[in-house]
């Protein structure tokens, strides 16, 4: 018996064998540094949250308003508006990188017409034109050359993969003013006493600036706009230049003087087409509300960017819904649809929309002045709006006809009953506009504080 407890105690038993002396090897090294990184990301992601918590708290007591409407209808030219009556430090910030927006627009225009004689002559098999301009043309593209390489280089460096489009197009995140102010700050102040230019350090280079090349060429720029031929040939085509966005051939003169500096109706005009949603934030730096903080959404209008419209509808206190009175036009993503019609359809939609309840809604009924123009040139209403039917053929009469319409429902459709307010508006007009914002500087700011918040 004593013999067989000894050989039990002699057993090894797994669990209670001795360790083997540690080794401070390469995997040890490996598994520290990993759990070191993993509580510095598990670090940052707590800071993320935390900051992104705090901005959040911070953009729910501001002032938030958000630009409906369709693409083209003045959401941006508004937008700036906003900037000049209510944070004009602010806007003026931001003059010299709209010099290179309107210098764009001007080039692109150019580029326009050089395509549309180009398409004209090379279906017309007519091997030797017979007009002076014609035969010029080849020295005239030569030399503008520059102007649209540089088109080329701005348009891919504030958006990649853009640039065949017609428009100056940016995407939310390029950052293009600030890579532009301080490109325009540098080409305006690079002249010192002595007359010796001093070196850029900004992403952009004398390849890439406008100012001397189109001072050079202002005279070719005037030939090809100015020549009879090349007008017949727009019309011909159905190019109605000056009706177009961003148009400024009417201001080479200005435009191509190395000294030029944009007015503010210069930046109200220029033309630049935000791909996606922008939000635009500022401070008020004048009135009763001096200090106050606002946030402005503005969405692309374009069909295929709508539907991206509702996650910026909840919360929102203010909707600002621009409806253009270009009764005459059609969308350019489906020309089968007229402009005021759908318009009409994206404010019936808005309306019923039941997480715009709450939301306060202002309609522009935008470009004003283009329905004048419109109007005065003999353009029939009813030709394109056959419910017009035989109303008189005047801007007041056609105002009052779609506000009726838009009015009904906005009657109908409201979830909740409120108050529909209208304006008539030319965006580009910076005396109009800063009147009439800062008249509705009360109603928005009472839409804020109807949301409990104090300012």
């Amino acid at each position: 018996m004593h013999d067989i407890i000894a050989s039990k105690a002699q057993v090894s038993i797994p669990w209670e064998a001795a360790a083997p002396p540690f080794r401070h090897g390469a995997d040890d090294d490996n598994l520290a540094r990993s759990f070191e990184e993993s509580l510095r990301i598990s670090k940052e992601i707590d800071e993320q949250l935390l900051e992104s918590k705090k901005a959040m708290e911070k953009k729910k007591k501001s002032v938030q308003i958000l630009l409906l409407g369709q693409s083209e209808s003045g959401k941006s030219s508004v937008l700036r508006n906003f900037h000049l009556a209510f944070a004009p430090k602010h806007f003026e910030s931001e003059r010299l990188a709209w010099k290179i927006i309107i210098q764009l627009n001007l080039i692109g225009s150019i580029k326009l017409i050089l395509d549309v004689l180009q398409h004209e002559w090379d279906t017309s098999g007519d091997a030797e034109p017979k007009s002076p301009l014609n035969r010029d043309l080849r020295r005239i593209r030569l030399g503008l050359s520059p102007l649209l390489f540089i088109e080329q280089t701005l348009a891919q460096l504030i958006s990649p993969g853009t640039h065949n489009h017609r428009d100056v197009c940016v995407r939310p995140g390029s950052n293009w003013k600030a890579i532009f102010k301080a490109r325009a700050e540098v080409n305006f102040e690079d002249t010192s006493e002595n007359g010796k230019r001093r070196r850029s350090q900004n992403h952009l280079g004398k390849d890439t600036d406008a100012t001397s090349v189109l001072a050079a060429s202002k005279d070719d720029i005037l030939v090809l706009w100015n020549d009879p031929d090349v007008r017949a040939v727009l019309k011909r085509r159905g190019v109605r230049m000056e009706e177009t966005p961003g148009f400024f051939l009417n201001d080479i003169d200005r435009i191509a003087d190395p000294n030029y500096v944009p007015s503010d109706a210069d930046i109200m005009r220029a033309r630049v087409r935000t791909l996606g949603v922008e939000e635009h934030y500022f401070v008020i730096e004048k009135g009763l509300d001096v200090g106050s903080e606002v946030y402005i959404t503005d969405v692309g209008g374009s069909r295929s960017q709508r539907p991206r419209w509702i996650p910026y509808f909840e919360d929102v206190q203010t909707i600002v819904f621009l409806a253009p009175l270009t009764f005459n036009q059609a969308l350019e993503e489906d020309p089968d649809v007229n402009r005021l019609e759908d318009s009409l359809m994206l404010w019936r939609e808005i309306c019923r929309n039941k997480l715009l309840a709450g939301a306060t809604l202002i309609l522009f009924f935008n470009k004003k002045d283009v329905l004048a123009s419109t109007l005065a040139a003999g353009v029939k209403v009813k030709k394109y709006v056959p419910s017009y039917g035989e109303l008189p053929n005047e801007v007041a009469s056609v105002t009052k006809y779609f506000c009726d319409k838009f009015r009904t429902y906005h009657r109908k459709l409201s979830p909740l009953p409120r108050p529909f307010m209208f304006h008539e508006t030319s965006a580009i007009d910076t005396n109009s506009m800063g009147a009439l914002l800062l008249g509705i500087r009360e109603t928005i700011l009472r839409a804020y504080l109807q949301q409990g918040e104090m300012i």
